[in-house]
């Protein structure tokens, strides 16, 4: 019984340690709205990865899809469970549920390139045009959206959001 208690105690730790590694990026940006633009820049350079792969380096494309779909899933859960519910109570019901909108979509673009052949070019052209969504949506938070929350949440308010984003991102990391 030793070495099993051994053996849980160590594989308990090394997913911990791997759970801050995954989460650090976003903990260590400042604020939630600085650790949603690095996870929006990670998950672009993900885009840029796959773009630059070519229709023999399937393997390769699958590995970089599924990281996307990691990073995108993780970083909606934090959006959908901490961020849109706090611009909602803020007052902006509108844009909550637009942005929970543009989510469903994110989730279908990755489903439809998971079931398409990676080799073909209708799947570089999906992620492209995935890709340019994404972009638009990226760009509505960061530019228009969150700003005037950020602003309006105060220190106490964007600590608080900052830790409840934090916490939830560690939960997918």
């Amino acid at each position: 019984m030793g070495a099993a208690a051994a053996g849980l105690v160590t594989g308990l730790v090394v997913n911990l340690g791997r759970k801050m590694a995954v989460q650090a990026p976003s903990a260590l940006a400042g604020d939630w709205l600085d650790a949603l633009k690095v996870e929006h820049r990670l998950a672009l350079a993900l885009f840029d990865k796959l773009q630059a792969t070519g229709s023999d380096e399937t393997g390769k494309r699958t590995i970089l899809l599924t990281q996307l779909k990691h990073a995108l899933g993780k970083h909606a859960f934090t959006e959908e469970n901490v961020i849109y519910p706090a611009l909602r109570a803020w007052g902006d019901k509108a844009d909550a549920d637009k942005l929970n909108h543009d989510h469903g979509y994110v989730k279908q673009n990755l489903y439809d390139l998971e079931e398409m052949d990676n080799a073909s070019p209708a799947f570089m052209q999906k992620v492209s045009s995935f890709r340019a969504e994404l972009e638009d949506h990226i760009r509505e938070e960061e530019e228009a959206i969150f700003p005037p929350l950020h602003a309006a949440l105060g220190e106490v308010g964007n600590a608080r959001v900052t830790a409840q984003a934090n916490k939830e991102g560690f939960k997918l990391a």
